[in-house]
């Protein structure tokens, strides 16, 4: 019996050793040397050599010198890799997409052919009638309660512009909590429909937007205050401009270029969809070098081809390129944006 026991419990032990020891080993022994590079995540860094992130997972970037990936359902959020799961029917996934869309889009055809639609976008918001009936931004509020809630809760500076609103509207929150006794003490974002309705009915024709303010000190401050244009406008009535204006032809877009890919972390977006983000990263990269705009985009459009690649060699799928390492061509090339 014990015999047995012996040869079992070395067995056992011989098995641990080699799957939890050995063989671990001999695999980082063989990707530590063969594949050094992905081995440790594929990093990748900056002229300067400090890592700034992974060939494989995307991360976002805001300024107009660099191209943008995807839009990520997880915050680009390696933890917490994850897709939107919304349907086509799905306002959040519609008003999200119309967000994109406004401040970007183009007429395809008619004699504004090849001109943003923001200008118009404005110019009918502030008019502040939809489908006939005034007051635009109750009426999107009041349509859209995720949307306005979003609003409150998406910046510190929102929540507390509507704090602030609560002390000289008292009457308002009262009603409020009459509608709602379940609600006794509001918060900021309890009352984001009866805010904007609020707001509109102060303010037509306008929306609360962060501006930047520079002081006597030369600091620069932002502060929520009512607004006729801007992108804030663009993005959120895009849609209900849209609306109003069925049969208007518009350019499209890259399909990648609005909707999140499976994981929300993919690190590459379609050459077209670079292409189409092409002519604002030259002229924003011309502006700051004080070069000729044309030079730069003809130089942005070589990085580009060059870094584009298709899935098995070309053999299957279009082409793409990595967003970081085609924003890493554009610092190696004019240094660090002004």
């Amino acid at each position: 019996m014990l015999r047995h026991i012996a040869k079992s419990l070395y067995l056992l032990l011989f098995t641990v050793v080699l799957g939890c020891v050995i063989y671990p080993a001999l695999l980082w022994a063989i990707g530590a040397t063969v594949f050094p590079f992905q081995a440790n995540g594929s990093i990748l860094k900056d002229p300067d050599g400090k890592p700034v992130g992974s060939l494989l997972i995307a991360q976002p970037f805001t300024k107009d010198e660099y191209f943008q990936p995807r839009p990520s359902a997880a915050s680009y959020d390696a933890s917490a890799c994850t897709s939107s799961a919304l349907a086509a029917s799905n306002y959040a996934l519609r008003g999200r997409v119309a967000g994109t869309l406004g401040p970007i889009v183009k007429y395809k055809s008619g004699p504004k052919a090849g001109q943003l639609v923001a200008p118009d976008i404005e110019a009918w918001f502030q008019a502040d009638k939809f489908q006939g009936n005034p007051s635009i931004v109750a009426q999107w509020a009041d349509a859209h309660n995720s949307m306005a809630q979003g609003w409150v809760t998406g910046d510190p500076t929102h929540g507390a512009y509507v704090d602030e609103w609560t002390k000289t509207h008292a009457d308002v929150v009262a009603q409020f909590v009459k509608d709602n006794p379940d609600t006794p003490q509001p918060k900021a974002p309890d009352l984001a429909v009866v805010f904007f309705k609020a707001f509109s009915k102060d303010n037509p024709g306008k929306f609360p937007s962060p501006v930047t303010k520079t002081g006597a000190d030369g600091k620069s401050t932002t502060v929520i205050e009512p607004v006729k244009d801007g992108s804030d406008i663009q993005s959120n009535f895009f849609d209900m401009w849209r609306q109003e204006n069925p049969d208007v032809e518009l350019q499209d877009v890259p399909g990648d270029l609005v909707t999140t890919s499976g994981s929300g972390l993919d690190p590459h977006i379609t050459l077209d969809n670079a292409e189409f983000q092409l002519e604002r990263v030259a002229a924003k990269w011309a502006a700051n070098t004080k070069a000729d705009a044309a030079a730069v985009h003809k130089d942005i459009e070589q990085i580009l081809q060059d870094n584009a690649s298709a899935p098995f060699g070309g053999l299957v799928g279009e082409k793409i390129v990595n967003v970081l390492q085609v924003n890493l061509e554009l610092r190696k090339k004019y240094g660090p944006p002004t």
